[in-house]
């Protein structure tokens, strides 16, 4: 397993989608020695038990079980712990709903796993897709709202910071306090943020948007309270404090 990738699929009330997105992970990733962590977050409508069957029959997804509730940036957590566990290089989530195209995996991990970088996000509004591909309006410019205003607070300047299609090196990840994020769908730009700070800038790559049918547990207006409770955070000192007190916080100690 040391050396390979792992993809890190939170899991909750995706029991109709979770088959057809597992299944759209290319060979060539299971071929590499890659493994699909499957976290199911306590749901009640039986994704744990489609999270079995998938691992059941097939050696390369694994299914791992919240005995309760802990959210989306917890259910990363818990994956991205059992890749380390596994000796894993590289590592992806990838949303179980299929919003975010698995095919596009081994695409989005090549820079991570050559070393050109160590933190990359599948970005939906690099190129100008998002609304082609069916972004609703108002996420749209909500999105863009937020992400101006996170790049003016933080000093970035990325297209976006809300797309969930990330990818992370293991060095990066044993470098940054990510179990002290947030438990909520803000984990993700966290992250970038924990990156920009100790010197792991973001790499976008274009993704397509795809909307459809498929359900999701986040919620837009707890989602943007949470983006400016982030903002704030940063602005009295609160990352850079996680960073200073974990012992190898930087690209250059890592």
């Amino acid at each position: 397993m040391e050396n390979s990738s792992c993809i890190v699929m939170p899991a909750y009330r995706a029991a109709r989608v979770l088959e057809d997105t597992v299944s759209r992970i290319p060979n060539a990733f299971y071929e590499a020695g890659g493994v699909v962590l499957v976290v199911d977050d306590a749901c009640p409508e039986g994704t744990g038990t489609v999270a079995d069957s998938l691992a059941a029959a097939h050696s390369g997804v694994r299914a791992l079980h919240h005995a309760r509730n802990l959210g989306y940036g917890g259910a990363q957590k818990t994956g991205l712990r059992e890749g380390l566990r596994l000796g894993c290089a590289g590592f992806a989530v990838v949303h179980a709903d299929g919003q975010y195209a698995p095919e596009l995996v081994l695409e989005l991990l090549a820079p991570i796993l050559s070393g050109e970088t160590d933190l990359v996000q599948g970005s939906r509004m690099l190129g100008g897709g998002a609304r082609e591909g069916g972004m609703p309006a108002v996420r749209y410019w909500a999105n863009r709202f937020l992400t101006n205003l996170e790049n003016l607070a933080f000093g970035t300047r990325l297209a976006e910071f809300h797309s969930g299609y990330m990818l992370y090196s293991r060095r990066f990840l044993e470098a940054v306090p990510f179990e002290s994020l947030q438990d909520n769908f803000n984990f993700d730009a966290e992250m970038i943020l924990l990156g920009h700070l100790a010197g792991f800038p973001c790499r976008e790559m274009p993704i397509p948007t795809h909307y459809g049918e498929e359900s999701s547990s986040l919620d837009p207006v707890p989602y943007g309270v949470g983006v400016l409770r982030m903002v704030a955070r940063h602005s009295i000192g609160h990352y850079q404090n996680l960073l200073r007190s974990f012992p190898a916080a930087s690209a250059d100690t890592a």
